[in-house]
Parts: C-alpha cells; sequence; structure tokens
C-alpha cells in the first residue's frame, strides 16, 4: 500500500477567510478536475468514493485571513497515482481563478508505515441518525462514532483494493475529542450557503494488520465523510 501526495503552492489574488478557504480550495480542484475528460466523469459522479483528501492553506494567519499577494501551501492526497498524476497537470493549467493561481505543484510517494497516531488537520464530518452529523452534544455515544469511523474505512478500501477485509475488532484502539464546540466545514451551491459539522481527534489505532492498513486509508484518503469538501484530512506519527 502507498499513497501519493501533491504539495501545492498557491498564489493568493485577494484575501480569504478562514471561513471561506475549503469552499476555495474544493472548488478549484474540481474545476481542474474538469479540465480532463476522465477526471470530469468522476467529479460528476455522485454518491461514490473519490478517494482523494486535501488540507486547508499553510500556514495558517493569526487573523484567520489568507492575504492577498502572499503565497500559501495546501496538500491533496490519494492513493490512485493515475488520479494524482492527471490532476497534477491540470493543476498547473493558467486557471483563470479570482481567488488564487497555483504556481508549483511537486509529487511524492509515501508507502504503508506503522502508525501509532493519528491526528485530524481538518473536522472530521460522520452523519450518525437520520441524517444528523456526529457531536457530542446531539449524540455523545461514542462507540457509535468509532463504529461509523471504521465502517466508513471499511468501505473505502474495498472500493479501491477490491479486497474485504476481515477485522477482528474496531481499528480504534483509543479517541480523544480535541475540540470543546463542533468545527465547521461552510461551502455552497446555487448561491445558498451550509456547513457540515465536525471534529477534530486524535486517534491510537490499534496494532493489528487490518487496522493498520485502515489508519492508513484514513492517511490517504480522508477519514469520515465530505473528504472532496476538506473533511478528514489528518497527519500521523509512526514509523517508517
Amino acid at each position: 500500500m502507498k499513497y501519493f501526495e501533491l504539495i501545492c503552492t498557491a498564489y493568493i489574488k485577494k484575501d480569504i477567510s478562514f471561513k471561506d478557504s475549503f469552499e476555495v480550495i474544493s472548488k478549484y480542484i474540481s474545476f481542474s478536475m474538469a479540465q480532463n475528460q476522465e477526471l470530469k466523469a468522476l467529479h460528476e459522479k455522485e454518491r461514490v468514493y473519490k478517494h482523494y483528501a486535501f488540507g486547508n492553506f499553510y500556514p495558517i494567519e493569526k487573523e484567520k485571513v489568507y492575504k492577498k499577494g502572499n503565497s500559501y501551501q495546501f496538500r491533496l492526497r490519494s492513493p490512485n497515482e493515475s488520479f494524482v498524476d492527471k490532476l497534477s497537470q491540470t493543476l498547473r493549467q493558467n486557471i483563470n481563478n479570482p481567488n488564487f493561481l497555483t504556481v508549483e505543484v511537486s509529487k511524492r510517494a509515501i508507502k504503508q508505515f506503522f502508525i501509532s497516531e493519528l491526528y485530524s488537520v481538518t473536522p472530521i464530518i460522520v452523519t450518525a441518525d437520520r441524517g444528523v452529523f456526529w457531536t457530542i452534544e446531539r449524540d455523545g455515544d461514542i462507540m457509535k462514532l468509532q463504529r461509523l469511523l471504521h465502517d466508513n474505512l471499511e468501505k473505502k478500501y474495498f472500493d479501491f483494493y477490491g479486497e474485504k477485509l476481515e477485522p477482528k475488532q474496531n481499528f480504534i484502539q483509543l479517541l480523544e475529542i480535541k475540540n470543546r464546540v463542533p468545527q465547521s466545514i461552510w461551502t455552497s451551491k446555487d448561491k445558498k450557503s451550509f456547513r457540515f459539522f465536525g471534529n477534530k481527534f486524535r486517534i491510537v489505532p490499534n496494532e493489528d494488520e487490518v487496522s493498520q492498513k485502515l489508519a492508513f486509508v484514513a492517511l490517504s484518503c480522508g477519514l469520515g465523510e465530505k473528504n472532496s469538501f476538506g473533511g478528514g484530512f489528518c497527519i500521523a506519527r509512526g514509523i517508517g
């Protein structure tokens, strides 16, 4: 197993608030995908796993505004090298975007390694009962949360690798909620704004083979839902 990461340097054309930044990057990626017929077909499919995740601009400004004239990096990951290579080419094009321009793209490959801890950089979105997003205030059932996160990763693994895993336990050994209030990812459609509610987690995965595979999937294409909107991008500690 391995994943492929694009490190993208973005030149900011106008001030972008932190609240708007997820939508700005997500739509830039979507527009870039539309420049390639194969990627466009993937983007237009609904209710399928896209198998990629991205992080927000870095470094984060104290004022929570990414400033015009500055350059920031964002990262995109996927286990699909063909997807990453095609997207890398379209991201490099001089896209007429009012918000930012990608001026540099570099690629690296990461082989599976032992993961001792996972940290969510962007909010992890999980839909619980009746389409309501899981939060500690609305639900509070940690065991259900762990099951939903595990099941989501199993489905992603099977969808991409075509292999059904046989786990003997949940991949999570320890889960710590790092936020006091729900975290939000804002986006819009048809000029109407809406948001996804999520949480920031520290997760210690179990050490068995299946658990480690699922933890690596979380790194490679996002933990939880709404990954193509910026949800569930993670970093890890471990042994290479």
